[in-house]
């Protein structure tokens, strides 16, 4: 089963957020795959960014790697950076993901629009 966790940041640049997320999904024990970054022009000159990422289990073969979840960022040139967080419950156990989100709002929560 997944696990969705939905977050909206103003005032951090998507990278950091994107290498923040790196850093504490791999402190879990969790391989991050390579990241695909798309970047999108808008009609105002500015543009728009997207980030996705790919998260596996541990294995000494990569063939063996199983994929436990992946995370979306976008970044909108208003200065808000969302972010999603898919994680399957299966393979990520809970108290991993209780101590990621314990990190991630210590780090990023003062970045965090609250609703």
């Amino acid at each position: 089963m997944a696990m969705l966790i939905r977050k909206t940041y103003t005032g951090i640049h998507f990278e950091m957020l994107y290498d923040e997320l790196r850093d504490l999904i791999q402190r879990q024990g969790i391989v991050v795959g390579e990241a695909e970054l798309q970047t999108y022009p808008l009609p105002s000159g500015s543009t728009q960014s997207r980030v996705v990422l790919v998260f596996k289990t541990q294995a000494e073969r990569e063939e063996d790697q199983k994929s436990c979840g992946g995370a979306h960022i976008v970044e909108s040139p208003g200065g808000e950076t969302k972010l999603i967080l898919e994680i399957d419950e299966n393979l990520f156990p809970q108290e991993k993901v209780a101590a990621f989100q314990e990190e991630l709002d210590f780090i990023l929560g003062s970045y965090e629009i609250k609703w």
